[in-house]
């Protein structure tokens, strides 16, 4: 007996903005295109007010997370637009890149994305979306250390926590909790600093330093 393919319509949106109906719409008709059959609405709905103090919650904590742990290889997703899957790139790309090693097909009505299977042009925006990926992560270490650098200059005293014995992550401790609160895996940060994953693992709970759970 063959396992029926779920197609699932996820549909994000802020408290302050868009029409579903008009979203609804865009894919259905998108998939009546293709003859992918019936539709499963899931719809988040997320401030957009920015916090200042506290981070979101991770992607893996909303329906998102839990729409891509339900769904398994060959099933689809499909959004209106790929901006509308996360609230930020880093998180988008860690959204497509989960879906793509379960096998989930991914559809995006607006940029006409397919990333499905083993195509040239799923294997094309795989290698992009990590380089995009990368350079994201660049980015925020760049600007992490340009707004540390101009603090220094203001004369504001940047201390590091208390705590037990010293480590070579010390120095880096603010920017290292910025990746980490936007997205970069601990074994993309622990290359980055020349350690190993275990140490750095050790560092963020000794030194208590402020990140997502890793799953």
């Amino acid at each position: 007996m063959s396992i029926k393919t779920k197609t699932i319509g996820y549909l994000r949106v802020s408290t302050v903005d868009q029409d579903l109906d008009k979203f609804k719409a865009d894919i259905l008709r998108f998939t009546n295109e293709r003859n992918f059959g019936q539709v499963i609405f899931v719809e988040e709905t997320i401030s957009a007010r920015i916090r200042d103090k506290k981070p979101f919650n991770a992607w893996e904590k909303r329906k998102i997370g839990e729409v891509i742990n339900q769904l398994s290889e060959g099933d689809r997703l499909i959004t209106p637009e790929l901006s509308r899957l996360g609230r930020s790139t880093l998180e988008v790309l860690q959204i497509l890149k989960q879906a793509k090693e379960k096998g989930i097909d991914i559809f995006s009505v607006k940029e006409g994305l397919a990333l499905n299977g083993d195509g040239i042009q799923a294997k094309v925006m795989a290698t992009i979306l990590a380089l995009v990926a990368e350079l994201e992560s660049d980015f925020i270490s760049m600007r992490t250390k340009e707004g540390l650098k101009a603090a220094r200059a203001k004369g504001k005293l940047l201390g590091r926590p208390k705590g037990p014995g010293k480590s070579k992550l010390d120095p880096h401790r603010e920017e290292i909790q910025a990746l980490l609160k936007t997205g970069s895996t601990r074994k993309y940060v622990a290359k980055k600093y020349g350690v190993t994953p275990s140490t750095l693992t050790n560092w963020i709970q000794k030194k208590n330093v402020e990140c997502e759970p890793e799953y």
